[in-house]
């Protein structure tokens, strides 16, 4: 799913100044969790994934679903042959990476090597050796383990790893394991960077950044829908996710030294899991392939392609979620996201949220009581306002909740 912007607003609405109530406000009680119930899964804006493929069902061709929902625009042919820098893992204090495929040869280099760049490699070493970063005094400090022998490589504050069967280096095909915070991803193309960064907050981190084309090596990894979906509904995502790519391709964020995020905070990069999934995830490629180079531009300029998953019967716009508006994210009905059959899951549902994560979403120190204070003409909820028990209040725009609460969306009401 796209990125929810950060906006800045004059008079921020996000959380209101606290004020204070008359005292009988402490003696209420604290309740323990809030019940919501609601429709819809995401933020809602542009293209709703559910409703995409209910018109891919229809028989609608995908330029006729994304030109309905991203009023007044086109689908129109650019060069797309970009490398993107993905940040597969930010803010990391330790990481490990090892490949265990047949005939893989894998190369460090010192420094954050270009596209076109070469040099002398550190290290050269084979598949089944796994590769050890951990940031120590604030430089990243590597290590091979291969079975029980470890052995401590260098240590500095940039590197670059190629790995053979890519355009970098010649040889076997070869797949890298990633594994960050107990959990482990693959990947099959480009190079990777491993850098530290520092952050306002936390200081110097680890940051892993994968560079790839984005033409295929990285629409290929997008993991945003079923593979098995109907072909419009995929080249439809396929667009939509190579115009969100494209529009980001123009700058580097400092905080991530990477143009996107490979998680929902841009759009869900899978990597080779998606690409390799048995029988399905040719079909995504050949979707990828089929589209190649197709954007969407409105007056001639490409769209930020907003999308999620479904909505709560109609399609919100950026200016009622976020605060900045743009002239093709304009509500429409979207039937299918409230349909039972067609969006199972999140077409009605209930919630319990507990009181510290209420609390910590509107930064009070509890919660005593929820007020839906308005919604937007799409039926989601506009602002909401909590009151604490020392009489203190704060009100959030009903996406902001959502996304602090990890509420499905914002079409709820509360219980």
């Amino acid at each position: 799913m796209s990125k929810k912007p950060l906006i800045a607003l004059a008079i921020s609405i996000a959380v209101s100044p606290i004020t204070f109530l008359p005292n009988a406000a402490n003696a209420e009680t604290v309740p323990a969790t809030f019940a919501f119930q609601g429709s819809g899964y995401g933020h809602g804006v542009g293209m709703s994934q559910i409703g995409a493929r209910a018109k891919a069902l229809a028989g609608e061709s995908a330029t006729a679903i994304l030109q309905y929902y991203y009023t007044g625009t086109i689908v129109e042919t650019v060069t797309d042959t970009q490398i993107l820098r993905i940040n597969l893992g930010n803010l990391l204090t330790s990481a490990k990476l090892r490949s265990d495929s047949k005939g893989a040869e894998l190369q460090l280099f010192a420094g954050d090597l270009g596209e076109t760049q070469t040099a002398t490699p550190l290290l050269t070493f084979p598949s089944k050796t796994s590769l050890n970063l951990n940031l120590t005094d604030g430089l990243l400090a590597i290590s091979t383990t291969r079975g029980t022998t470890s052995k401590a490589i260098t240590t500095g504050s940039a590197f670059t790893l190629r790995w053979s069967g890519t355009r970098y280096q010649a040889g076997s095909p070869t797949v890298i394991s990633l594994t960050t915070n107990g959990a482990t991803k693959k990947y099959r193309h480009g190079q990777i960077s491993l850098k530290v960064i520092r952050d306002k907050t936390l200081g110097k981190r680890l940051a892993i950044i994968n560079s790839v084309r984005l033409q295929d090596e990285y629409l290929w990894g997008i993991g945003e829908v079923p593979s098995s979906w109907p072909t419009q509904a995929l080249e439809a995502q396929a667009i939509a996710s190579r115009t969100y790519a494209y529009a980001k391709s123009t700058k580097i964020r400092s905080a991530c030294d990477c143009h996107l995020y490979a998680t929902i905070s841009d759009q869900t990069f899978a990597g080779y899991s998606k690409e390799s999934e048995p029988r399905f995830g040719e079909i995504w490629k050949a979707a990828v392939n089929r589209t190649a180079g197709s954007i969407i531009t409105y007056e001639g300029r490409p769209i930020t392609a907003y999308f999620s998953s479904s909505s709560g019967g109609t399609t919100e716009t950026s200016e009622h979620a976020w605060g900045t508006a743009t002239p093709y994210t304009v509500s429409v009905p979207d039937s299918a996201s409230v349909d039972v059959a067609l969006n199972p899951r999140f077409a009605s549902w209930t919630r319990e949220i507990s009181q510290a994560v209420i609390a910590q979403a509107f930064a009070l120190p509890d919660v005593i009581s929820l007020t839906v204070l308005s919604n937007n003409p799409a039926g989601s909820v506009a602002l909401i306002q909590a009151i604490s028990s020392d009489g203190s209040f704060a009100v959030l725009r009903g996406e902001t909740f959502r996304s602090r609460s990890k509420l499905p969306s914002a079409w709820f009401s509360l219980n």
